[in-house]
């Protein structure tokens, strides 16, 4: 089963690859916690319909300047895969020259692209955090033995270096020099600057002053450096001589950005995660309640535009002098929301396979905080759970708002992350937090169950549930063999539209492994194409199967085929048909993918594909009733 599920992974990734134009269209690719992020060149040229029919691909999302495929949990497997397959690069990469979009567009493509490889180390030092603050609630762990002080390192150590990890993810964005800009963040944070800083007297560098400011767990003064970085590195370059550049470059580019950032640069960034700060506690304190009423209500929508990563650096901000309790408390609500929602739809769902990704969903968001299965699979997709989860965030939030609920750690918020509400000074706080996420997770419930939703029965469900019936042999079954060895697809996944929305029929697709076509069932032999690419056979029980070998291979005239049949030819099941050059296919830069299509789909109940994904000559690939 593992052998299959990797399979059907590697395929999908292929298909994925493929129809967001391969490395001719990829800049570049990052993945965060849901979704593959994707920089392409022209976005124009990606169907959102044929990549949204991988399967595997919850949907699609255009935010920013990137191409977001949302595939959930396994995401890493998938990233794993398609950076196999190309030459691109796998950081931001280079920016297209022309950036689209307005100017919040490319600032919050560039927040969300610096932010979001970092979240997973964000994820486990806060879930550290949180781990500790349950140990020693309990007194199981004292916090002046030598453990608690190693594992509190564990937990802040991705905070604490942030301005480092941030240093690396912007040099890769502005592709400037990585280790230049990682020592750059390196020098504030460095013990001597912080000593110098601790020990409260003005501060100067070369007779000039120096902001005595604390950068550890900063966000904003090393974007700007790096940003600025951009600009001061191409200036060296221009001016500095070929011959000498190797020593003199970094000589002064480290020198140069090492003064700004003290002097210019991290001041003026301290100064505006101090404003983004204020701003939030003016909002909290003058209509906390409608802020967060909104925030909880709408964070759905945040996360359907990729947009939640991008509001780290805001509470990151304001979270270094105060606890935060805007975004984190409204994501409390809205992912208990999502994956209350789900839980109503797997509960009233009479669709076993709805039961089953709806399920699976709302453990997701319930217990990690991990929305986007509920989100795309479940409530987007039947509209009414969303509403009704958006209906009881805005009702939670502004109760949310009025107890001022504070997030003392940070951690994706969800049951299993509730004592990141924690604190021994405002012992309700946490009272507080349990009776948010009970609140949301009933209301949402009852208010989804209620609503309903309308359900469609998937066909592809319909067909995969019978097929273990049908394999049994029913008389009035007809059964098709593979004609070719190789890869079984679903015809949905092709990328020739024709095919993918089922024109000609029904049916299934092979990637072939082997270079020989032989018949899929006892018939005869109804058309071979001028150009010997497609071969139409029917069956002595009525069906009519094309089989077409490759896509736009019309175009090579016939060269890459060699016929063994001729029309009218009476066939037997396995003997030889056409034999085929795949090398020359794949040479004229062509998909190999072989649509095999039930043209008289239309004469019978059902067309049911097998659920095998390895296939040879014979494989039982499709039943129809």
């Amino acid at each position: 089963m593992k052998g299959e599920k990797n399979m059907s992974v590697k395929q999908s990734v292929k298909d994925i690859y493929q129809a967001v134009g391969g490395d001719g269209n990829i800049v570049s690719l990052t993945h965060c916690v849901t979704r593959l992020r994707f920089k392409l060149k022209d976005e124009g040229k990606v169907d959102d319909d044929q990549v949204k029919n991988i399967p595997g691909v919850m949907g699609v999302n255009h935010q920013s300047g990137q191409y977001q495929v949302i595939i959930g949990n396994a995401v890493s497997d998938y990233y794993k895969e398609i950076t196999k397959l190309g030459n691109f690069n796998t950081g931001e990469g280079k920016e297209v020259p022309q950036e689209k979009g307005s100017l919040f567009d490319r600032f919050a493509n560039f927040i969300s692209s610096c932010m979001s490889p970092l979240i997973p180390a964000l994820i486990g030092g806060g879930m550290i955090k949180v781990i500790l603050i349950i140990l020693t609630t309990l007194d199981i762990l004292s916090t002046k033995g030598q453990t608690y002080t190693i594992l509190s390192a564990f937990g802040d150590a991705p905070f604490y270096f942030l301005p480092v990890e941030l240093a690396y993810t912007a040099s890769k964005y502005f592709k400037v020099n990585t280790m230049l800009a990682v020592s750059l963040a390196g020098i504030l944070i460095h013990p001597n600057f912080i000593g110098l800083v601790d020990a409260h007297k003005p501060i100067f560098l070369m007779g000039l002053p120096v902001t005595a400011a604390s950068y550890s767990s900063s966000v904003i003064p090393i974007l700007l450096i790096v940003w600025a970085m951009k600009y001061i590195e191409g200036g060296i370059d221009k001016v500095c001589p070929a011959s000498l550049k190797s020593i003199l470059k970094p000589l002064l580019e480290l020198f140069i950005m090492g003064v700004l950032a003290l002097v210019i640069i991290g001041p003026i960034g301290t100064y505006a995660g101090d404003l983004l700060s204020a701003i939030i506690l003016f909002i909290q304190s003058r209509a906390s309640w409608l802020a967060m009423a909104l925030m909880a209500a709408f964070m759905p929508v945040i996360v359907m535009t990729g947009m939640h990563w991008a509001f780290a650096p805001i509470f990151l901000a304001a979270s270094i002098a105060h606890p935060d309790s805007l975004i984190l408390p409204a994501m409390l609500v809205a992912n208990v929301g999502q994956g209350a929602a789900a839980l109503a739809v797997a509960i009233k769902s009479k669709n076993k396979n709805t039961k089953q990704v709806a399920t699976a969903a709302s453990i997701s968001a319930l217990l990690a905080g991990v929305t986007e299965p509920a989100l795309y699979g479940v409530t987007l997709k039947y509209k009414k759970p969303l509403y009704a989860s958006m209906i009881s965030g805005g009702i939670i939030g502004f109760f949310v708002g009025i107890i001022k609920l504070k997030a003392y750690a940070f951690a994706v918020p969800a049951f299993i992350a509730l004592p990141q509400f924690i604190n021994n000074a405002n012992k309700m706080n946490f009272t507080y937090a349990v009776i948010t996420a009970v609140a949301s997770l009933v209301l949402t419930f009852i208010l989804t169950y209620i609503i309903g939703f309308d359900e469609e029965k998937p066909k592809e469900e319909t067909k995969k549930a019978d097929v273990s019936n049908l394999s049994e042999g029913a008389n009035e079954t007809k059964k098709v063999y593979a004609p070719v060895a190789g890869e079984m697809i679903s015809l949905e996944s092709v990328s020739d539209k024709v095919f993918a929305d089922k024109i000609m029929g029904d049916g299934v697709a092979i990637i072939p492994s082997d270079n020989k076509i032989y018949a899929p069932f006892d018939g005869v032999v109804t058309t071979i194409f001028p150009t010997k690419h497609a071969i139409g056979l029917k069956s002595n029980t009525g069906v009519e199967l094309l089989i077409h070998i490759g896509l736009n291979t019309v175009e090579l005239d016939g060269k890459p085929f060699t016929e063994y049949v001729k029309v009218n030819q009476k066939v037997r099941k396995g003997d030889l048909l056409l034999e085929v050059d795949l090398d020359a296919i794949n040479k004229a830069g062509l998909e190999t993918v072989t649509p095999i299509v039930v043209t008289n789909s239309k004469d019978f109940v059902e067309v049911v594909p097998s659920d095998k994904i390895v296939v040879d000559n014979n494989s039982k690939i499709m039943y129809i009733v």
